[in-house]
Formats: structure tokens, sequence, C-alpha cells
């Protein structure tokens, strides 16, 4: 399970995160949505250890990321493209990955067919389009086979039959009780997938809970977003 209780980003004088608290559960595909500079991108940092709060707190299975044992094999992560070197091959790429974690090699074979680039790992990742490198990103975060995934914009540059194979996947994985967290601004794309929904905005969470909750009797996420979103800025105002 992942929790996040009472976090606060500032930057100096700038407030990224004012307090924010929501939990992902076993089972369940949580979309974390809102606009680009919502705040999405520093709580994930935060959760994975790649960022500080300045207060509050960011858990995994009721842990901070520096505390996890097998980190690799507790939740995999797929943030800002695939991070991967371009002039490495994908293959090399997850070998490299793999041989740190100290998992076998056979386990990269398993995880590129798994999201279609076997025929594609041999080449360099600087050739790969933006899909591919969306893929790659879902290979190495599949490598430990972990029990919580965290996808940031997972179907960014994916074509049709790419979103529906991430569809199909993620709710597998959540059907298996794993935890599921995605991170977008394409509420569209993702209303179809999601069980539970945090809308976040301005560093504020403005709605929490189921989708059919979340949505209420508005036609669309999207719907609900611009009218949450319009009453919480009437609220301040």
């Amino acid at each position: 399970m992942l929790e996040i209780n009472n976090l606060v980003k500032q930057r100096g004088t700038q407030v990224i995160l004012s307090g924010i608290s929501f939990t992902a559960r076993p089972g369940r595909v949580t979309g974390f949505l809102g606009p680009n500079g919502a705040g999405k991108s520093s709580t994930l940092r935060i959760l994975l250890g790649l960022d500080r709060a300045t207060s509050g707190s960011a858990l995994i299975n009721g842990k901070p990321f520096a505390e996890l044992q097998n980190p690799l094999m507790t939740i995999g992560a797929a943030l800002d493209g695939s991070g991967a070197h371009r002039s490495r091959t994908g293959r090399a790429h997850l070998r490299w990955m793999a041989h740190a974690a100290g998992l076998p090699r056979s386990r990269v074979e398993e995880v590129l067919k798994i999201v279609g680039l076997t025929n594609a790992a041999g080449q360099r990742v600087g050739k790969y389009s933006l899909g591919m490198g969306r893929r790659l990103a879902m290979a190495a975060a599949l490598l430990g086979d972990p029990e919580i995934l965290v996808l940031d914009e997972p179907v960014n540059g994916l074509d049709p039959e790419g979103i529906r194979w991430i569809r199909t996947f993620l709710r597998e994985r959540a059907e298996a009780g794993h935890t599921v967290l995605l991170s977008s601004h394409l509420m569209g794309e993702l209303a179809e997938t999601v069980d539970d929904v945090v809308i976040i905005q301005h560093g504020r969470i403005v709605a929490d809970g189921a989708l059919k909750e979340v949505i209420g009797n508005r036609s669309s996420l999207e719907e609900a977003f611009f009218a949450l979103t319009s009453e919480k800025a009437g609220d301040r105002g």
C-alpha cells in the first residue's frame, strides 16, 4: 500500500505541495490526476526517495523508500522517459539493471516480451520512438516483478494499440492483487482504467475517492475535474 500523509513541499517561498494526503491500495488502480504543474511529479519523486519533503511522509508498505530491503521487488516505477543512455541498446540497459539488482538475465527477456519490445531490444535507445521509450521504462519497472507499480504519464506517446495493451495489462495487475498508481494529466485516456481517483490542483487535493463517486452525476471525469477545481477556486476566493 502507498500512503501519502500530510505531505508539504516548499522551495524557498514557493509552496509546491500543501499538506496532501491519499492512499493507493492493493487490488486497485489509482489515478493521480491533474494538470501539468499541479504537484504530481513532486509527490512521486518524494515517494521514490528522489526528493525530500518539507514535512509529512510518503510510505511504501509502511516504510519510506530508503528503508526498503528489496526496492526493485517491492515497487517498480517509470518516470520521465526510459532513463536509459541513448547509446545503449534496450536489452543492454535492462541487463545492467538486472545485474545491479541481482536478478537473472532471463528476467530481461521476460519483461521485453511482456511489453512487446523483443524485436527492438537490439536497437540503440536513441533510435526509439517516444512510445518505445515508454515501453522500455515499463520493462525496467517490471524487472523485479514488484507488488507495486508507479507510472508517470504511462500512455504518453503510445499508439491506440499500445494504449489498449497498457489498460489490459494494468487491470490484470490490479486483479492479481497488486497496487497500481498512475499519474497523468490525460484524464479521458485513463478514465477507463482506474478504480480510484485522486485529483490535485495547485498542490492541493480537490477530490479523492472511487471513480464513480468522483464523477457523480456528471458526464465525464474531465467535467468533474473542471467542476471541482472551479468550486475550490471559489472557496479560496
